[in-house]
């Protein structure tokens, strides 16, 4: 055989692209990203400090105002701790034990990411509506669920829920349960367990499952809309203060409003990037050991 014959044929890699292709698709991508996400946030910013530093400033602490951004708090507040334990321990169940209807509990977890936040907010009217079964029932003790705190709540957990679970799952599932089985025939118990092990573990993905929830829950806007009866200075979160300011032509309040969830998603956005630099540096020194 010749040494041509011998020589092995050059495997081009799946990557190994012409410089100038590169440039294309980095163009692609970048004007791609300014033109839709960009743009629209300097825009946002632009036009809420047109008028000036106070004129800021006296949006946000307008009374209608202030109170859309503490019930915007205060929801994320209640909806993202119950979303935590939901997460935490679905992903438990699923992750670490084999039932029956598994499949059937995941596919209800992925139910928010597949049908319309208007939908869920629609749901939640047909249950404790005046003319549904519940309503009446609940009115008749004076517990409000419906065009009140309790009702936006509610709808944030629904379509919020998924974010925890969903980021736990994979990781606890690639973990496996040695470290757990380890612990239990040290004579760990089963909080200890979890505490010690198992939290420490997933600690990271946690947080960053916390704060996707997080964001979603301040920024929700279709289900609550439903929900809430938008009664300036009560059931108004942020999302729907701005639509009312837009509606009414105030648009430097409402892009001073908008600007403060721009800001809110930014810095949930700088603290993702910080866990996912934090989690995959874990990861690697895990590899190393």
């Amino acid at each position: 055989m010749t040494d041509r014959m011998l020589r092995k044929p050059h495997l081009r890699s799946p990557t190994d692209e012409t410089l100038l292709t590169k440039l294309v698709l980095i163009g692609i991508g970048g004007s791609f990203l300014a033109f839709f996400l960009f743009l629209p946030l300097i825009v946002v910013f632009v036009e809420a400090f047109r008028n000036g530093i106070g004129r800021y400033w006296d949006a946000l602490v307008e009374p209608d105002a202030a109170a859309a951004i503490r019930l915007t708090l205060t929801v994320a507040a209640i909806a993202v701790p119950l979303n935590l334990v939901f997460g935490v321990a679905a992903a438990w169940a699923i992750a670490k034990f084999e039932f029956r209807g598994k499949a059937f509990l995941i596919t209800l977890i992925d139910l928010p990411f597949s049908i319309s936040p208007v939908i869920s907010g629609l749901v939640y009217v047909l249950l404790f509506g005046s003319q549904s079964l519940l309503g009446p029932i609940l009115k008749r003790y004076g517990i409000e669920i419906l065009f009140a705190v309790p009702g936006i709540v509610l709808a944030t957990v629904f379509v919020t829920f998924p974010f925890v679970a969903r980021e736990l799952i994979p990781l606890m599932q690639d973990q496996g349960t040695g470290d757990e089985e380890a612990a239990l025939s040290l004579g760990a118990s089963g909080w200890q367990t979890f505490r010690f092990v198992t939290l420490p573990n997933i600690k990271w993905g946690l947080l960053y499952g916390v704060l996707l929830c997080n964001a979603r829950a301040m920024g929700e806007f279709g289900a609550v809309s439903v929900v809430s009866g938008h009664i300036r200075g009560l059931t108004n979160t942020m999302p729907l203060h701005v639509e009312i300011l837009y509606n009414e032509y105030n648009m430097a309040a409402a892009f001073a409003v908008a600007s403060l969830l721009a800001a809110l998603a930014l810095v949930t956005l700088a603290l993702k990037t910080l866990l996912e630099i934090r989690f995959d540096a874990g990861n690697a020194g895990g590899r190393r050991h």
